[in-house]
């Protein structure tokens, strides 16, 4: 059973930094787009924040996390991290890791805005940003 696991979620102060972590189980993780997704409150749908494939090492980055934020893996273990620097208040939100085994049709859905929706998804951890 595919399992993702969100931890280092929490409170950090504008222009402070948080590391999510992701822990995958259930699947090969090679070959796969792995990365996370922001839901804001009054929003209805999750918005990419960055997608990495494990095979080729591909990113996807949102506009807003370029710069700050810094995808990265270990395939080894099966661990995907976000290291978020320069936190805005705007950051906050519930952050959700999520996989899909087409790689190469998830990350250009990103790139092009074309819906496509990941196959697995975790639980979520609160990000809060304080002003």
């Amino acid at each position: 059973e595919v399992e993702l696991v969100e931890s280092g979620g929490g409170l950090a102060p504008a222009g402070g930094s948080l590391r999510l972590s992701c822990a995958a189980s259930g699947f090969s993780f090679e070959g796969y787009a792995i990365g996370w997704f922001r839901q804001v409150p009054g929003k209805k749908k999750r918005e990419a924040v960055s997608v990495v494939s494990t095979g080729d090492g591909k990113t996807y980055y949102d506009y807003s996390a370029k710069g700050r934020f810094t995808i990265s893996t270990d395939n080894a273990k099966k661990l995907v991290y976000l290291q978020m620097n320069n936190l805005k208040a705007e950051d906050t939100g519930v952050y959700y890791c999520a996989a899909d085994r087409r790689p190469d049709i998830s990350i250009l859905s990103l790139e092009t805005g074309i819906d496509w929706e990941f196959d697995n998804w975790g639980r979520g951890t609160q990000v809060t940003v304080s002003p």
